[in-house]
């Protein structure tokens, strides 16, 4: 398996954007690419496991809540390079819409803090610069 630190080959990820009772579930990384940014919450995709499954599991993981993927919406690139010019990280991340099935939101796995954040208050937060993209074109939920 290729190390998500300098790989060597793209790794894929997803995540879960979940939107309750006019909020959306956003986690607080706790790890490099956007470490202490605020952000959609998932991870990569294990070998064996659909996009559905991973992004189902790395909820479950980062938050505490059981979720239900649905449909892939929308799909990027991180790509990030070293000042030596070496790629340092290199993901596909595809954004898959999700509902909540159940559970109480309890931060775990790499995610410093999780909430359900309202519309008006993603402006307040430190929010991954392709996150406030995501929710605003491609979900409709600006700030």
């Amino acid at each position: 398996m290729s190390s998500p630190e300098y790989p060597s080959v793209p790794l894929v990820a997803v995540g879960a954007i979940v939107v309750r009772d006019s909020r959306v579930l956003l986690i607080r990384r706790g790890q490099p690419p956007s470490e202490g940014l605020w952000a959609i919450p998932g991870g990569r995709v294990e070998l064996g496991e659909t996009l559905q499954e991973a992004a189902e599991r790395e909820i479950k993981e980062e938050t505490g809540l059981t979720i239900r993927a649905r449909n892939p919406i929308h799909t990027f690139d991180v790509i990030l390079r070293d000042e030596g010019g070496r790629v340092r990280f290199h993901y596909v991340i595809v954004d898959l819409l999700a509902d909540y099935v159940s559970g109480a939101l309890q931060p775990g796995d790499d995610a410093l803090e999780a909430r359900w954040v309202p519309r008006g208050e993603l402006g307040e937060l430190t929010v991954n610069r392709t996150t406030l993209e995501v929710l605003t074109k491609v979900v409709g939920f600006a700030s």
